[in-house]
């Protein structure tokens, strides 16, 4: 178990090191040139500013050199200061990183919560009119993308009732409950259809199992037969995808974030880009990919415990 936990260890850190490489290059590939924005724009530019700019920043130097510096600095906690405000990245991840970690995780529960208990509810009923009720409702809120679905939330809940706020994220936790309904509802509509159709599936499937009919059999009310062995044995791949949509959102927050006004690392990344603040926008991209990574790695580690049969699959002989 030790050694598997370690390879799989191993092998997050090996992404992440490809990936901030990659988040490196990408992002000092991008069009317009770092040294012009530092020196204030191409009015009066001279040449020798230029390059002043250029030794001051290290941009004269080879990328694998400058990405060596950068990486240092980065496993030092390092991560430079903002071209664009002056202060710390390490300040500015900090400040705004929670706003989108509360998005998340309200948009997460709601997810579960609204998903799994539609699927289960489609397969209990499955081919009534509940069934495709569920089914066809989830299928329509699949094809809304979230920033539309945001737009529609703002214009009935927040404008039209006024039960919402439509902009900013609250103080406290009943006002950020409050302010984050509709931004956290709206990321939540796609990923219900996704939660809902994986329970179903893994929900008919379990219940055709041989041990579920001789439960039956036995004369076991359906009530304990669903929650004892049915939803049991469907928890590993619902865990898995719940896992898995999750660190979706975790780099998937920008046009919510941009539509509800709020002030998360997606707002922060949009703005890092327009402004050509590459220190923030390797920052948030690298923070988005580690988080990521992370929620895979432990979803893989959790899901052999959600199902020891996967796990004496695992096991060596």
């Amino acid at each position: 178990m030790f050694a598997s936990i370690g390879r799989r260890l191993a092998g997050l850190l090996a992404t992440l090191l490809a990936s901030s490489f990659v988040i490196f290059a990408a992002v000092y590939a991008a069009p317009g040139d770092p040294a012009v924005f530092l020196a204030g724009g191409r009015d009066k530019l001279t040449p020798e500013r230029l390059a002043a700019v250029r030794e001051q920043y290290h941009l004269d130097e080879p990328l694998v050199v400058q990405y060596g510096r950068w990486l240092w600095d980065c496993l030092h906690l390092d991560l430079g200061r903002s071209f664009q405000y002056g202060d710390q990245v390490s300040d500015l991840l900090t400040s705004r990183f929670p706003t989108t970690l509360a998005l998340v995780g309200y948009a997460t529960v709601l997810f579960v919560v609204l998903g799994v208990g539609a699927g289960v509810l489609a397969a209990v009923r499955r081919g009534s009119w509940v069934d495709s009720a569920v089914v066809g409702t989830t299928t329509l809120t699949a094809s809304v993308p979230s920033f539309v679905g945001g737009i529609a939330l703002v214009a009935f809940f927040g404008v039209r009732l006024g039960w919402f706020p439509v902009t900013g994220s609250g103080e406290g936790f009943g006002g950020t409950l409050h302010h984050l309904t509709l931004p956290a509802l709206a990321m939540a509509l796609g990923a219900v259809a996704v939660i809902s159709r994986v329970t179903r599936q893994a929900m008919v499937e379990a219940g055709s199992a041989d041990h579920v009919e001789v439960a039956r059999a036995a004369g076991l009310q359906e009530r304990q037969i669903i929650r004892r062995h049915v939803l049991r044995n469907a928890l590993g791949p619902v865990v898995t995808m719940c896992g898995l949509v999750t660190a979706g959102m975790l780099a998937g927050t920008v046009a919510i974030e941009t539509v509800f006004g709020l002030s998360g690392i997606g707002s922060l990344l949009v703005g890092a880009v327009n402004s050509h603040d590459f220190p923030v926008a390797q920052a948030v991209l690298l923070l988005m990919v580690a988080c990521y990574i992370a929620v895979t790695t432990l979803v893989d580690l959790v899901h052999p415990l959600l199902d020891p049969r996967l796990k004496a699959m695992r096991s060596p002989a």
